[in-house]
């Protein structure tokens, strides 16, 4: 990005949603129709983490659950009252609530919005290199390549 591309400021709310919902692969990324992002940090040329601003819609997910093996991840609710599920459970969360996620404890998560509002929270990670992400209920896993970009297959290591 080109200093004089870089913003100062930006109305969050502003910002276009990413247009691709998911990364994942069938049939994962349909899972994801009820949720929207908007990236934040790219705006300002942040390459040590990122930051989006992320919609859940009413009977929507923020991913599939999963822990990360390199990155840690952070979450603060905005708006709305989303449940949590970690390895402990369930969680009810609500606005000013925040989660940490460390990397390499074994603890998967992921947010669902059972309620009849949108759930709107920020989601921040650091973007460390050779990261693997475990996903323990759906056959799939992911790794982080030297081009930055994550490649999925099943958990026996046959391609999407």
């Amino acid at each position: 990005m080109l200093e004089s591309d870089r913003k100062v400021a930006v109305d969050s709310k502003s910002i276009e949603p990413r247009k691709k919902k998911s990364i994942y692969p069938e049939p994962f990324a349909s899972q994801m129709e009820s949720r929207e992002k908007r990236i934040l940090g790219d705006l300002f040329g942040l390459s040590n983490f990122g930051v989006n601003l992320t919609t859940i819609f009413p009977g929507g997910k923020s991913a599939l659950r999963h822990g990360h093996m390199t990155q840690d991840e952070f979450i603060y609710i905005i708006e709305g009252n989303p449940t949590l599920i970690t390895n402990k459970g369930e969680t009810k969360l609500s606005p000013g609530m925040c989660a940490g996620f460390a990397y390499g404890t074994g603890d998967a998560h992921q947010l669902l919005n059972q309620s009849d509002s949108n759930v709107i929270y920020l989601e921040i990670g650091d973007r460390s290199a050779n990261d693997s992400v475990f996903y323990p209920d759906d056959d799939i896993q992911a790794k982080l390549n030297t081009e930055g970009k994550w490649e999925f297959t099943h958990k026996d290591g046959s391609a999407y």
